[in-house]
């Protein structure tokens, strides 16, 4: 096994900067000419997808080939789905409340506000969450058991959120379910498919990066950093504190896991 190449590494993290600040300042202008910044959740999954295309190009001649290429692709079909996904079910709609709620706290111009509070945040966390994609272009040696591990934790995370969401459109595009709480298919034995989903694939990437120890030890900041915002942070934290007073939840609340996936309480 060759020694890691640091040099080419540092590059690599300076090109996936360029790409993350890339798609967020492109969407920013394109949501200053709309008038609505919403579209940046459509943003975070492409963001994703281009740091993998860019580090795959700048690490050649460098990382494993075959583990290049399954970062690259497991990346770019999570990212993809998901744009895809916030995209279709956001179209036609106004400003996401919010971001109504954030930007009616701006002190000065309120583009200029969400410029520096979101798209420049959001920028910052694509870095440093994609870091096992970026750590996996670089590390050498063949796949092996923590990749095969890897894969099937990614592939169990995808499935979650694209089953969860699925599941949650079509029970919201039923008018007789207005006012009611999901509580069918995968959200009975959690209450967030969809962000337990994330937290596979995210620690399935890191696994994927994880069969060198250098590589492991540059990302594991991101399925950490993750674990948090998903749990503690923007994620269910946030959602559920929205949620509280909706009639339903606390019952909901009370039989059905509110993270890791397990058999309902009757």
């Amino acid at each position: 096994m060759t020694a890691y190449p640091w040099p080419a590494f540092a590059e690599g993290l300076a090109y996936s900067a360029v790409a993350a600040l890339t798609v967020m300042l492109l969407t920013f202008l394109v949501a200053v000419v709309k008038g609505v910044h919403r579209i940046v959740d459509v943003a975070w999954g492409l963001g994703f997808t281009a740091i993998a295309l860019v580090t795959f190009a700048a690490s050649d001649g460098h990382g494993d080939g075959v583990r290049r290429l399954l970062a690259t692709v497991l990346t770019a079909v999570w990212g993809l789905r998901l744009a895809v996904h916030i995209g279709v079910r956001r179209c036609g709609h106004g400003e996401d409340a919010r971001y109504e709620r954030l930007l009616a706290r701006a002190p000065g111009n309120r583009h200029l506000y969400a410029l520096r509070v979101v798209y420049l945040l959001q920028a910052g966390l694509i870095w440093l969450v994609s870091l096992p994609i970026q750590a996996a272009q670089y590390a050498s040696g063949p796949p092996g058991p923590w990749s095969v591990l890897g894969m099937a934790l990614w592939l169990l995370g995808l499935t979650f959120e694209a089953v969860g969401d699925s599941q949650l459109a079509r029970f919201r595009a039923d008018p007789r379910n207005r006012g009611r709480i999901m509580d069918q298919g995968l959200w009975r034995w959690t209450r967030h498919p969809n962000y337990f989903g994330d937290f596979c694939v995210w620690w399935g990437l890191f696994l994927l990066a994880s069969e060198t120890w250098q590589s492991a030890l540059v990302s594991v900041i991101s399925p950490l950093a993750m674990t948090y915002v998903l749990i503690q942070g923007s994620g269910k934290a946030l959602l559920e504190r929205h949620m509280a007073d909706r009639p339903g939840f606390a019952a909901y609340a009370s039989r059905t896991s509110g993270f890791f996936p397990r058999r309902p309480a009757d």
